[in-house]
């Protein structure tokens, strides 16, 4: 469902990030851990399509019939038709969580829909939204939220237009460790129920070994002559 070949970029005139290669099928949830300051934001913001790459000779995204070929939009810097791929087929957990403080709960997790021209009725945001106990959050304003209720219902608008690619940039970080867990369980559970892939940015190692997901691991780069991280699955 994705696959990429050879992605990589330089984070200022030295620093080099790579990322030989990655498939990911429907449903399937892999971590990205690595040192702090390595590059895990970035790597995600290259496959979020937010950053161009200094190379890449595979991006293609979606159902083997009908994916995407995405590599040569972003070598021709076709900015419009990148940035509806994002909107259409991509969804993002940020680490701020990034709600619009003045819409509700209700209307946050609608947005993307509405934004989409799709109908605001969708069973599987439902569901997402009982699993995630945010019935009760519907009516109030993310400034009436906890942190963990924040991040939920960040996780929920994510996916509530059905992505193909899920992307979460250490969506657990300001969370306990209870509740970090509780929360990372429930996307990996709903990532596979929907069938979407997805991409966790996190540090806590623990977790990702205690949830049994795929690791890519940043280690430094021997390839980059003045430094880098080079992006594998690990051991």
């Amino acid at each position: 469902m994705l696959h990429i070949e050879n992605l990589t970029i330089r984070r200022g005139p030295d620093y080099r990030i790579a990322l030989p290669l990655l498939s990911l099928q429907r449903g399937e949830v892999a971590a990205i851990t690595g040192a702090s300051g390595c590059g895990k934001s970035t790597l995600l913001e290259m496959i979020g399509l937010i950053l161009r790459p200094e190379t890449l000779d595979s991006y293609r995204l979606g159902d083997s019939a009908t994916a995407l070929d995405i590599a040569d939009l972003l070598h021709e810097d076709r900015q419009k038709a990148l940035a509806d791929i994002r909107a259409r087929r991509l969804g993002f957990v940020l680490q701020t969580g990034g709600l619009l403080p003045f819409l509700s709960v209700r209307q946050n997790i609608e947005l993307p829909r509405r934004m989409l021209g799709l109908s605001v009725a969708s069973e599987p945001v439902e569901d997402a939204i009982e699993r995630l106990n945010l019935a009760p959050l519907l009516a109030k304003k993310p400034g009436q939220l906890s942190i963990g209720e924040r991040q939920r219902v960040s996780f929920v608008r994510a996916i509530a237009h059905e992505p193909d690619l899920l992307l979460a940039d250490e969506p657990t970080a300001a969370l306990d460790p209870i509740q970090a867990r509780k929360l990372f369980e429930l996307i990996i559970e709903l990532v596979r129920r929907w069938r979407i892939a997805a991409l966790l940015v996190t540090h806590d190692w623990d977790l990702v070994r205690d949830c049994g997901i795929r690791n890519l691991v940043g280690v430094p780069d021997d390839k980059a002559p003045k430094g880098g991280t080079v992006f594998h699955d690990a051991a």
